[in-house]
């Protein structure tokens, strides 16, 4: 005889176990009134653990989905992530779905709340840009909601649309050893594990493949990294090497937004780029086309990568059985004024 299936989970079963009231929780479910961040990650525990199921709208009823899917990105602040951003929310809108924006801050707790969101069924799913597998939810994949992964994070867990970053990163160093550097530091990776990224660490193995395909041994003073990611870390190492007493004649920057930092920092020392220090970015944001001198940098379409994201996400939606699967976007070496052929290069 089989045990009778328990009656479903009620929001004056939540309220109870969270320890609110029902309007409370009908607060957190409907977003019509804002709840302290304490007491939403405590309802949202609460749903999980009981199963709860929101009484969703008519259409929500009738399809089992709310509409809405989440983006998480690590850091909304830079020009990579509004770009992005910004294509991935009208794409998303062009198939008839919300989204719901967040900041993960490089902050594992997070994107567990996120989880706990898609598992209540107050998001039907996930495009999530973690930073480390060691530290993301992605780890447990029997428990994940409809999931794509975005960026440099190498797993077999879930769907991923990715750059071949250590590949781009090698190119866009063979294209300035190409222009005759030799002596080429790093802005955005180095040996601290403390800083260091899937991306960091993919575009700098990157960078040293092009240096032992020439015949150049890596040196570890040429390598500097900050976060977060942004113009005023990408000064402040370029400051760094400079103040290291150590010859370089040119950059290889992990994001524009670093090496427009390192453009002003060479500047104000008088360093000119690209005569004496060759600098490149990575990503190829608007602002990368009118600094002066105008960045060499790494770029793909954003719109391509936008759409294979949302397209693998919905078809998860469907089918939460298949096997995952995943698309790395071409890429290319955008060539601008900033790695023209230096003269001397930077001498202490």
């Amino acid at each position: 005889m089989t045990a009778p299936v328990p009656p479903p989970a009620t929001m004056k079963d939540v309220a109870a176990l969270a320890g609110v009231s029902q309007k409370t929780v009908s607060n957190v479910v409907t977003r019509a009134v804002p709840v302290r961040e304490e007491t939403r990650t405590r309802v949202e525990a609460a749903m999980l653990k009981l199963d709860f199921v929101p009484n969703l709208s008519a259409r929500g009823l009738r399809s089992g989905r709310s509409g809405t899917i989440a983006l998480a990105l690590p850091d909304l602040a830079t020009a990579f992530s509004a770009e992005l951003l910004h294509r991935i929310v009208d794409a998303a809108h062009e198939r008839g779905l919300a989204v719901q924006i967040e900041e993960t801050a490089a902050t594992p707790e997070r994107e567990r709340e996120l989880l706990a969101r898609a598992r209540s069924h107050l998001i039907d799913g996930l495009i999530l840009n973690p930073i480390r597998l060691e530290d993301s939810v992605i780890r447990y994949a029997d428990r994940l909601p409809p999931l794509v992964v975005i960026g440099e994070v190498e797993q077999h867990r879930a769907d991923h649309v990715r750059v071949d970053s250590r590949l781009a990163a090698a190119d866009v160093t063979r294209h300035i050893l190409s222009r005759g550097a030799e002596r080429i530091a790093v802005i955005g990776g180095d040996d601290s594990v403390s800083f260091a990224t899937a991306t960091s660490r993919l575009r700098l193995e990157g960078v040293h493949d092009a240096l032992r395909e020439a015949g150049i041994a890596r040196d570890p003073r040429l390598e500097v990294n900050r976060l977060p990611w942004s113009m005023a870390s990408g000064a402040d190492a370029a400051r760094t090497l400079i103040a290291r007493d150590v010859a370089f004649d040119a950059v290889v920057a992990f994001t524009d937004s670093l090496a427009v930092g390192a453009l002003h920092a060479l500047h104000e020392h008088g360093i000119r780029v690209p005569d004496d220090v060759m600098v490149t970015g990575f990503d190829d944001v608007e602002i990368s086309e009118f600094t002066s001198p105008s960045l060499t940098t790494v770029a793909f379409d954003r719109g391509d990568f936008a759409e294979s994201a949302l397209d693998l996400l919905e078809s998860r939606m469907v089918d939460r059985t298949a096997a995952p699967r995943s698309r790395t976007l071409p890429h290319r070496v955008v060539e601008r004024a900033s790695t023209g052929r230096p003269s001397s290069g930077h001498r202490p």
